[in-house]
């Protein structure tokens, strides 16, 4: 079963942040991100945030 987490993921080009929710199965987490605005795919910092 998938469970449901918040993430938050920071561009560490230019600084832009996102708050998503996405579903955990087993070590990847998928909430459809695929790029910041300033079209940056790679350099991002992702933090989950449990209990939610």
């Amino acid at each position: 079963m998938e469970a449901r987490v918040k993430v938050t993921i920071r561009c560490n080009v230019c600084g832009e942040k996102f708050v998503l929710r996405g579903r955990r199965d087993k070590d990847f987490i998928d909430t459809g991100f695929k790029q910041c605005i300033c079209n940056n795919a790679d350099d991002l910092d992702i933090e989950e945030h449990p209990g939610f």
